[in-house]
């Protein structure tokens, strides 16, 4: 083995990568310092592959969430313009409504008018048009 009995490099690789003093471990023996540095480079692809496998993850559950956020805001969208529909219908109505009323309340003074005229004497109401 390449490891010598006075190195604890290892026990310093997994408090963290970053600290890189090990990679001085066994700087005076090439074959050690070789070996030191192609783990230190395998443990580092590693790391690098890990977090591109979390970011792929992460981007496609974002993806994945994003359609469905998509997907719910074009079902309000489409239940918005149902009830736009609606109220536009319901607010023609209540106009058309509205111009039969004042239709029949001017018919109606008409009619109770001339009725007055020909001699009736029922109750009188004023209507307002």
């Amino acid at each position: 083995s390449y490891i010598s009995a006075d190195c604890y490099c290892f026990k310093r690789v997994g408090q963290s990568l970053a600290q890189r003093d090990y990679i001085d471990c066994g700087r005076n023996d090439p074959d050690l310092k070789q070996e030191m540095e192609k783990q230190f480079v395998d443990l580092l692809t590693e790391e690098l592959e890990l977090q591109e496998a979390v970011a792929e993850e992460h981007a496609r559950h974002m993806n994945i969430t994003f359609g469905e956020a998509k997907w719910v805001a074009s079902q309000y969208q489409r239940e918005a313009e149902k009830c736009i529909a609606a109220t536009e219908t319901c607010e023609g109505a209540r106009e058309k409504a509205e111009a039969l009323l004042i239709k029949e309340r001017k018919l109606t003074t008409t009619r109770e008018h001339r009725a007055r005229e020909m001699g009736w004497e029922g109750e009188y109401e004023q209507l307002s048009v």
